[in-house]
């Protein structure tokens, strides 16, 4: 171990220029000295002939890792913070030790998922959850509050520098209002998205978040917009881009080893991939009747592969509606995220009322009509290859696609990949 003499003379305490000068010596031995914010050097004190003799060993840096809370409210949510998790880990090799971080992940439990397996986790490449408040289903009101009484414990035995939460999920703004109370700092991940359309319970969930939150990560030009209407400081405002993007780029490669083409029998650009959940549509006996007649009259022209929502399957046997499930009219139990992004990516045209899907298509390029009279997600219409719909006007958007008359779209900046990277250097630079 390399180290340096210094002979103290005149005084056996040192004088100004020492680094003893910042803490006196009673006794020969080692002690530490301050030297810089986290910073303590070792040194040994020696009483030689009437003077101390002052032998600096090292640098030993004393760094606190800040501690971040990764909340998750249901399975898409793991798909968003998986990126960061990642990110985090990439970020503990060779870094300075304020720059390092520690997670722990709390997974509230706000719907169960049976595909939640240990499986789920290895192939995103995460871990277990270390945290699971079980709060379950129930109204809005019931759930939020279970949430809060769940995870208000955890943050006071935790005590984070930081609560991140992700989406628009009760959980998100049941955490938010929880760390607010009690003066802990809130990153809210895909911030400033709107639909202006409060009948929505993620509308409310999405303003309340952002009222409260002290950082304010936003995929998108307009987010930044709709938040500084709504007064918030543009200082909290930081454009970072879309995580699930993040997530998509690195699961591309397992999706293009999919076995579900040849199991289904499918070629690119050769079918209509439809994903329907929302109330609007399938709790409605006429939507949902009126919708499956123009599937049905669609599979006529080009195959459908429509993976069917629990939720869905059991409102078209509620109403009795009659479906022509056959080679042309596919329906399927719902499938995976691989499956997913291939469907996505090859088929021809994308039918959804998912936010997600609007994302993921508009990435990849693949023309897609969203059965919903708004978005919160506006970008992928401006910029990208999304196009609402309605259900006067389905068969002709359809029949425009088909036709190539849709138009190409693009990809918005900063959708490449690399959102977590940026975030983790906001949340070091705010810490």
């Amino acid at each position: 171990m390399a180290a340096t003499c210094r002979p103290l003379t005149g005084r056996p305490f040192g004088h100004q220029n020492s680094p003893s000068r910042q803490r006196r010596l009673a006794l020969p031995g080692i002690f530490f000295v301050k030297a810089g914010q986290n910073i303590f050097r070792p040194v040994l004190s020696v009483w030689v002939g009437g003077k101390y003799i002052l032998i600096l060993l090292t640098y030993y840096k004393m760094g606190k890792k800040h501690k971040l809370l990764l909340v998750a409210g249901a399975r898409p949510n793991f798909m968003k913070i998986a990126p960061l998790i990642w990110a985090i880990k990439k970020n503990e090799r060779g870094v300075p030790s304020e720059r390092e971080l520690e997670f722990r992940v709390v997974h509230t439990g706000q719907h169960y998922d049976e595909k939640m397996s240990g499986i789920f986790f290895r192939e995103l490449g995460i871990p277990k959850p270390d945290l699971n408040l079980e709060v379950g289903s129930g109204s809005h009101a019931e759930q939020t509050g279970r949430v809060m009484i769940a995870f208000e414990p955890v943050c006071l035995r935790e005590k984070p520098d930081w609560v991140v939460v992700v989406g628009d999920v009760n959980s998100t703004m049941a955490c938010t209002l929880v760390a607010g109370k009690l003066g802990i700092k809130v990153a809210h991940i895909e911030a400033g998205l709107r639909s202006f359309d409060r009948t929505m319970p993620e509308e409310i969930n999405r303003l309340v978040t952002d009222a409260l939150a002290d950082l304010l990560l936003t995929p998108s030009v307009d987010a930044d917009e709709n938040l500084k209407r709504e007064g918030i400081c543009g200082s909290k405002i930081k454009r970072v881009g879309n995580i699930m993007i993040d997530t998509l780029v690195a699961n591309l490669e397992k999706a293009h080893a999919s076995r579900l083409p040849e199991q289904l029998g499918l070629s690119p650009k050769n079918f209509a991939y439809v994903t329907l959940h929302r109330p609007s549509n399938v709790d409605d006996r006429e939507n949902l009747r009126f919708i499956m007649e123009e599937l049905n009259f669609l599979s006529r022209k080009i195959p459908i592969i429509f993976p069917i929502h629990p939720r869905t399957r059991k409102m078209i046997k509620h109403f009795g509606i009659p479906v022509e499930n056959g080679r042309s009219f596919q329906l399927l139990e719902p499938v995976g995220y691989h499956d997913s992004l291939w469907l996505t990516e090859n088929a021809a045209l994308v039918l959804t009322d998912s936010g997600g899907l609007q994302e993921e298509s508009t990435y990849l390029q693949t023309p897609c009509l969203t059965l919903r009279p708004n978005t919160e997600r506006p970008i992928t219409i401006d910029l990208g290859t999304n196009k609402l719909t309605r259900l006067d006007r389905l068969r002709g958007d359809i029949q425009e696609i088909l036709e190539n008359r849709s138009g190409p779209g693009g990809i918005p900046p900063l959708w490449d990949g690399h959102t977590a990277d940026r975030i983790l250097d906001v949340l070091i630079e705010k810490t």
